[in-house]
């Protein structure tokens, strides 16, 4: 399409900058208008999505910037979070050079961290052997949407010419850093495994509790139904309406007086779910706690 344009008699005498800013303009309007039928447009897109969103989720945890051998030169939160931010737009825009630019910028954030670093701190610069780590880092903490798809529909759709050099580069690390993190494992770090996997299954459970608490209600209300199938008006009410606002805790509003049988039924078992996931909970802390006091 490129080369068309450029030698068709209307662009004749056109600049080169001219013809380039006609491109990205057609780049833009074309793939904004196809974003539905491009972006994430496969189950296997989906899939990878959720499972390097699940992954970082967990990491988020527990990961600390020792954990990646990250210098404690470079260990600098506020200059984390602007290229947090700055990774965190990729999943606002539908043009394939605007979701580059906000990798670039990213990656800028952090190569001005590194060269900061090497100046005031005497510190060495290691080039890729510093930058991948950060960069890797940086992706857990922000946590971007739909990374995989994203990255994909740059690879795919940015005009060719233009994913050269610096931008070429930055593109290549964070593809690095996205399957570092879907590969990553206690041997990927500075980890003891055992650490590694109890790290894991704790943040497992903390992000499995609120979800396994609504399923509770529901199969519990569905019981409550048959043993009990009257209850107040006024405490349905108030359920659905917590329901639709989102909320995981639909008797909140609820008084004692409007309870009934079948809502002490579902209440109690709820309290016992609770518990048992509460208490499995403070051992595997314990543990872990346990583990990092002794290394």
């Amino acid at each position: 399409m490129e080369d068309a344009i450029r030698d068709h008699p209307l662009w004749a005498s056109s600049s080169d900058d001219e013809t380039d800013n006609a491109l990205e303009g057609l780049e833009k309007y074309v793939m904004t208008k196809l974003h539905s039928r491009t972006f994430a447009s496969t189950p296997e897109d989906v899939k990878i999505d959720a499972e390097i969103s699940e992954k970082i989720s967990l990491l988020q945890t527990f990961l600390r910037p020792q954990h990646l051998d990250i210098p404690s030169a470079l260990q600098n939160e506020a200059a984390w979070l602007l290229a947090e931010k700055e990774l965190k737009k990729i999943n606002a825009f539908k043009a394939p050079r605007d979701k580059l630019l906000c990798i670039i910028n990213c990656s800028r954030v952090i190569n001005n961290l590194l060269l900061n670093a090497s100046i005031s701190e005497d510190h060495v610069p290691g080039g890729a052997d510093d930058f991948l780590p950060v960069l890797i880092y940086v992706t857990i903490k922000a946590n971007p949407p739909q990374l995989h798809s994203n990255l994909k529909s740059i690879q795919l759709y940015r005009r060719q010419s233009k994913l050269v050099s610096e931008a070429a580069y930055y593109l290549t690390n964070l593809v690095s850093a996205k399957s570092f993190i879907l590969d990553l494992n206690a041997k990927s770090l500075s980890i003891e495994e055992s650490e590694f996997m109890e790290s894991m299954e704790a943040a497992r459970l903390v992000n499995r509790v609120p979800q396994e608490t609504v399923t509770t209600i529901d199969n519990r209300s569905k019981f409550g139904k048959l043993m009990d199938p009257g209850p107040s008006t006024l405490l349905h009410v108030k359920t659905q309406t917590n329901i639709n606002g989102g909320s995981n805790y639909p008797y909140m509003e609820a008084e004692a007086g409007e309870l009934t049988v079948g809502d002490v039924e579902r209440l109690l078992s709820l309290y016992k779910d609770v518990v048992t996931k509460y208490t499995s909970l403070c051992n595997t802390v314990r543990h872990l706690s346990v583990s990092r006091t002794q290394t």
